[in-house]
């Protein structure tokens, strides 16, 4: 299993007093000035060419019976980067296109009762949302971040990866990778987690990236924020969808509200989990949404080199109360 490097590099910087925030723009500004031949098939969000900046949006549409719409054309279509609308030069439905998820497993002592059927559901899920080329990777966080299985395509070692979760362990005993950012509080790390799955792992990762939130989302020990755990998603142009796991004792600014930020903000979506018959149906729901995206490929009129975030809006002409979950923008590059 591969070292998450990253963790003592923000451990240090932590201690030292350092902003995190300014070790995330070195890294990233470094990695967004690469730059790459333009592909027939566009890669990613925010991709950079030679001369032509082709930038990737994924987008789901669902009717107003909530039924997935799959026979929309280019047409039906309008994409805008800050309020202004952009020439769509791309078009495709990309049901095969290869996916890469990180999954990850709240492991704090809140989920005590129901881990056992995300074990099951989380299973069944990658044996049935894993196709040819899609990788996946199984992490757990509680007081550490752990990592269960290292990017692969078999599924059957993500379930050995999945069952390994257990609550308030150290990964080492279990064949997994311990201790990644110890904390200090002994509380939940769920932005810290999100943090190295995004950046550390599948920010040098090309297609469409989804992280898969098991959690109450309540976090009471990462050094980084929400606002930077996000903001990994959005520069590894990853959805994060929340399986929030109802906790009615949640701490007032938790919960839910975090759950929908991080969604919002990222493309994806939240879908509340009660028991284990609605944790299955809540897989289901995100394996026929990953399975049912369109690309929409652009170049943008704003060929500014800023190093900026820009939003990026998809609507539906054709067709009225459509429901979209679309990528939210790209950080411009730097220079």
């Amino acid at each position: 299993m591969r070292p998450m490097k990253m963790a003592a590099t923000l451990l240090t910087v932590a201690l030292m007093g350092i902003p995190v925030s300014a070790v995330i723009s070195a890294r990233t500004a470094h990695a967004q000035g690469q730059t790459q031949d333009q592909p027939s098939v566009p890669q990613a969000v925010g991709t950079i060419q030679s001369e032509t900046r082709l930038v990737n949006v994924y987008a789901t549409v669902r009717d107003k019976r909530n039924a997935i719409l799959d026979n929309l054309t280019k047409d039906d279509f309008k994409v805008l980067e800050d309020g202004n609308e952009q020439k769509i030069t791309y078009f495709a439905r990309e049901a095969d296109q290869p996916i890469t998820l990180a999954i990850l497993m709240d492991t704090s002592y809140s989920m005590k009762s129901i881990l056992g059927a995300e074990k099951e559901a989380a299973s069944e899920f990658v044996h049935q949302i894993m196709k040819k080329r899609d990788e996946a990777i199984v992490m757990s966080f509680d007081t550490d971040i752990d990592l269960l299985a290292d990017f692969t395509e078999d599924p059957s070692e993500l379930t050995r990866g999945i069952n390994r979760a257990e609550i308030n362990v150290d990964a080492s005993g279990i064949g997994g990778t311990p201790g990644t950012i110890p904390s200090r509080n002994g509380g939940t790390d769920l932005y810290d987690a999100i943090y190295l799955a995004c950046h550390q792992e599948l920010g040098g990762e090309a297609g469409r990236k989804a992280v898969i939130l098991l959690t109450d989302a309540e976090d009471t020990g990462s050094k980084l924020s929400i606002d930077e755990a996000i903001e990994s998603a959005q520069r590894a142009n990853a959805v994060i969808h929340v399986l929030l796991i109802s906790d009615p004792m949640a701490t007032e600014g938790y919960g839910t509200g975090v759950a929908l930020q991080m969604a919002r903000d990222t493309g994806g979506r939240v879908i509340a989990v009660h028991n284990d018959k609605t944790l299955a149906k809540a897989f289901d729901e995100i394996s026929e949404e990953l399975r049912s995206q369109y690309i929409l490929g652009y170049s943008p009129t704003n060929i500014t080199r800023d190093g900026t975030y820009r939003k990026v809006r998809v609507e539906v002409t054709s067709q009225p109360d459509t429901k979209i979950l679309s990528t939210k923008g790209y950080y411009a590059p730097n220079g």
